[in-house]
């Protein structure tokens, strides 16, 4: 069997890819391939963190476009992450996947509260865990959450699990000539406002020195072979800063 390069590592999912075809909603045909796809790498002994997007239900922006309140809407889209996770973790529990579900808003009768010590030692028993309702405060992404609880919990990488099969100089959907990066680093990230993650969240994997990988995750097997360390979608250095 290969060896990992990571033995932890934090798997970043957009509430998109839930939605499948849709992109909103839950789509459980997704849900199962990702399921299969976090087994091939839990089986390679590796510690998994799983942050969930909500975009699929609920986004704090659109919300406060519409007219709802920016803090209000941004509690509603923490709650959406919730439900994601909890589906998530159905999914993982149907292949055989031992997972708990912690939230950074309390919710005891259907998750635990986040306790560092706690999750780490979820994945030292080789449980994933879900992490849910993002930093427990309105004016932070998703993105951010992952940053911080992949800074917490000893994470080696974050897997930016997304549509795309890694970062471009500009939108590929929209140019034709859009160049993707093989390989970048956190300041240029930031300079170049390459929108692979905001500014926060970048700053802090910066800081303490966390590569992010960004990966299409409609690609069977592409998480593996980034914990493998094989070549795959964008790699987010930490050098050059």
């Amino acid at each position: 069997m290969a060896r990992p390069r990571y033995k932890r590592i934090l798997l970043k999912l957009s509430g998109e890819v839930f939605g499948g075809k849709r992109k909103y909603g839950i789509d459980l045909e997704v849900l199962s391939v990702v399921a299969k796809e976090i087994k091939a790498v839990k089986e390679l002994g590796v510690g998994i963190a799983v942050v969930v997007g909500g975009g699929n239900i609920f986004r704090g922006v659109a919300g406060a476009v519409k007219g709802i309140d920016r803090a209000t809407g941004d509690y509603m889209g923490m709650l959406a992450t919730v439900i994601n996770s909890l589906a998530l973790q159905d999914a993982l529990e149907r292949a055989g996947i031992p997972s708990r579900v912690q939230t950074a808003i309390e919710m005891r009768s259907i998750a635990e509260s986040f306790i560092r010590r706690r999750a780490i030692r979820h994945m030292e028993k080789g449980r994933v865990v879900i992490l849910a309702a993002g930093t427990g405060n309105p004016y932070f992404s998703t993105d951010t959450t992952a940053a911080l609880r992949a800074a917490e919990l000893d994470a080696e990488v974050i897997l930016k699990a997304t549509k795309v099969d890694g970062v471009y100089d500009k939108d590929p959907m929209q140019y034709k000539d859009a160049r993707r990066y093989k390989k970048t680093t956190h300041m240029e990230m930031i300079q170049k406002r390459l929108k692979v993650m905001d500014s926060t969240a970048a700053s802090l994997c910066m800081e303490n020195k966390i590569p992010i990988i960004v990966l299409d995750l409609t690609k069977s097997g592409n998480i593996k072979k980034a914990v493998l360390g094989q070549e795959v979608g964008t790699l987010v250095e930490v050098r050059g800063e």
